[in-house]
């Protein structure tokens, strides 16, 4: 029978150090031409869609996710990892939580690959469920000394910076706008719902890294133009898949497309990362497709070892 995994049973299998190093890994696949994960699928069904994205690792296993995007309150994800060899089913997880940890894992290596090596200082914009995992990801790769969030409830920007302390040991406060969450920081992580920009790029400090992880197309966006002017580096998980968005990414149409890097080629050397510490780092994250089944399959591995 398949293992069955649910939200709580990930959360305690999967930590920062194992996630990351399972995006990391699953990068290089994908640019080696080792993992095929195509831009995502969907399907309208009235009033809401299903969305597919799906992987395969040549001669190991494959597999998808599918959501829906009906916005019921107990919606949930499935990821589900086949055998390649057999094409049994291997695994199944249920709910949130594998997806927001494999987010978090890609920007944690982005913020490895990218952020300046001595980065110790981090601000973020978002106190949900996708900015933790930034900063869970981002503690397992950098020192850091101190945290800084800014989100619109007061409240929950104050307990985000609790749960900081008292998860990850590292000191962080709650600050009263997006300009002072950011300010002087060495890496800046922007987790939103926002479809209008909540950073003014002119506050960043010079060599600052910046993880974007919320709506990032022409139509809605958590950044502007603004940021991609200021960057030196812009660079993201997928190309393919920022292109493919209706309407595509922003940093995928002119003049931006041409200076857009795939991390995967940045981590095989193909490419150029960071050359200066006063660059200024962009990285917009899509979710590369597959890497949902690629952590469920590294999930199994720690859960049941062989």
């Amino acid at each position: 029978m398949p293992l069955l995994f649910s939200d709580p049973e990930v959360a305690a299998a999967l930590d920062a150090a194992t996630t990351v190093a399972a995006m990391r890994d699953a990068l290089r696949a994908a640019h080696d031409g080792l993992l095929v994960a195509p831009p995502r699928a969907a399907a309208a069904l009235g009033g809401g869609r299903m969305v597919l994205t799906a992987g395969h690792l040549v001669g190991e296993w494959y597999g998808y996710r599918s959501y829906d995007t009906f916005g019921h309150p107990e919606g949930e994800q499935v990821v589900v990892l086949h055998d390649g060899r057999t094409g049994a089913v291997r695994a199944i997880a249920v709910g949130e939580e594998l997806g927001s940890r494999r987010t978090g894992g890609l920007g944690g290596v982005a913020v490895d690959a990218l952020a300046r090596p001595d980065a110790a200082t981090l601000g973020v914009i978002g106190s949900g469920r996708q900015a933790w995992t930034q900063v869970w990801a981002a503690a397992a790769v950098r020192p850091l000394r101190e945290v800084t969030v800014h989100s619109r409830s007061a409240a929950r920007r104050e307990a985000f910076a609790a749960r900081v302390r008292a998860e990850l040991g590292v000191p962080a406060r709650a600050a009263g706008s997006a300009e002072a969450a950011v300010a002087g920081r060495d890496v800046v992580v922007l987790a939103t719902t926002s479809t209008a920009p909540v950073l003014d790029a002119a506050d960043l400090a010079p060599g600052t890294h910046v993880n974007a992880v919320g709506f990032k197309q022409a139509d809605r966006h958590e950044f502007g133009v603004d940021l991609l002017d200021r960057a030196d580096l812009l660079v993201t998980d997928s190309p393919a898949q920022a292109a493919a968005y209706a309407p595509p990414m922003l940093a995928a149409l002119p003049p931006y497309a041409g200076r857009l890097r795939d991390l995967g080629a940045v981590l095989a050397g193909a490419v150029p990362g960071r050359t200066g510490a006063d660059q200024i780092s962009l990285f917009c994250s899509t979710g590369l497709a597959g890497t949902e089944v690629f952590l469920l399959d590294r999930l199994v591995r720690v859960a049941v070892p062989a």
